[in-house]
């Protein structure tokens, strides 16, 4: 078969299957055939666009519709591919780790300012680090301005893919800060103190949470669910905000006077966060939209 017969062939296949129950999928049938079919012949897609006759192998073939396969499961593009861009930045992803979001570009480019408007290199960390996309990609832009950083997630298995995140982004910087991984439940094992926390917990509602993995995008609940309690069990709540409870006062116990907390909580639950920094001591507390004009980050200073 040509590129242009297995494309149409890929496409038509999407659009008729299961996933017509989620439009959203349906509407990005050909760009993530697309995408499949260059991942695959390691080809980009103005080449497959002049190509179109081009005969592709039976190995080939079969592994694009392998992974056509997969996406017609629900399986995200990310997993499939293993990659996801985050802040211009290519990271490895698995469905051990939640997949990069735009909206999480917003957390990294508030850490930078902070992190631009003090006069000496800061000690940072990023709780509930997942992938690393946030404290990595403030690494790979803040340059010297940050002496050390640590990744902490209650995952090993996230930390794993951390890990090779780091060593693949930051592997050849020249003036790389002190990185350390730490498997914990949120604070418990983490001994040092910072300057800057940042962190894009769980925090949507548990009942949300199941309904948003319905679709098959294999994501874990444990880096979505935000009503657990300090055992990984159910809270018993439904708002999101069990972990966060937690997570505010032991961040105000681990920074630095005039340290800044730094929290992705969505539209779910930011005001009710933001009452939490101030519960916890927190002051010049601020929520912040995103591009959509939703509240997305909650921000405060430990006096």
């Amino acid at each position: 078969m040509t590129v242009q017969e297995i494309r149409e062939k890929a496409v038509e296949s999407l659009r008729n299957s299961q996933l017509r129950d989620f439009p959203e999928q349906i509407r990005t049938a050909s760009l993530d055939t697309d995408i499949l079919i260059s991942q695959i012949l390691q080809k980009d897609r103005t080449w497959i666009l002049f190509h179109r006759t081009t005969p592709v192998s039976k190995d080939d073939e079969e592994k694009i519709f392998s992974a056509i396969e997969k996406r017609k499961s629900g399986l995200p593009i990310a997993y499939i591919t293993g990659h996801k861009e985050f802040f211009a930045l290519d990271f490895l992803v698995t469905p051990k780790v939640l997949i990069p979001k735009p909206d999480t570009e917003l957390l990294v480019e508030q850490v930078l300012s902070e992190i631009e408007r003090r006069n000496s290199p800061v000690s940072l960390c990023d709780m509930c680090a997942g992938s690393g996309c946030v404290g990595i990609s403030v690494l790979k832009n803040a340059g010297s301005s940050v002496s050390s950083a640590v990744f902490a997630d209650i995952s090993v298995d996230a930390l794993e893919i951390c890990r090779k995140n780091a060593a693949r982004i930051l592997g050849n910087e020249r003036k790389k800060p002190e990185i350390s991984f730490v498997p914990t439940n949120l604070f418990s094992d983490v001994v040092a103190g910072f300057d800057v926390i940042a962190t894009n917990p769980p925090y949507v509602p548990s009942s949300v949470a199941r309904a948003l993995l319905e679709d098959g995008r294999s994501e874990p609940i444990l880096a979505l669910d935000g009503d657990v309690d300090e055992n990984g069990e159910s809270s018993g709540t439904d708002d999101g905000l069990s972990l966060i409870s937690r997570l505010v006062p032991e961040s105000y116990g681990h920074l630095f006077h005039g340290g800044a907390l730094l929290m992705e909580t969505g539209e779910y639950n930011a005001q009710e966060t933001a009452a939490l920094f101030e519960k916890a001591g927190f002051s010049c507390v601020r929520i912040e939209n995103d591009m959509n004009g939703m509240m997305r980050n909650v921000i405060g200073f430990k006096k």
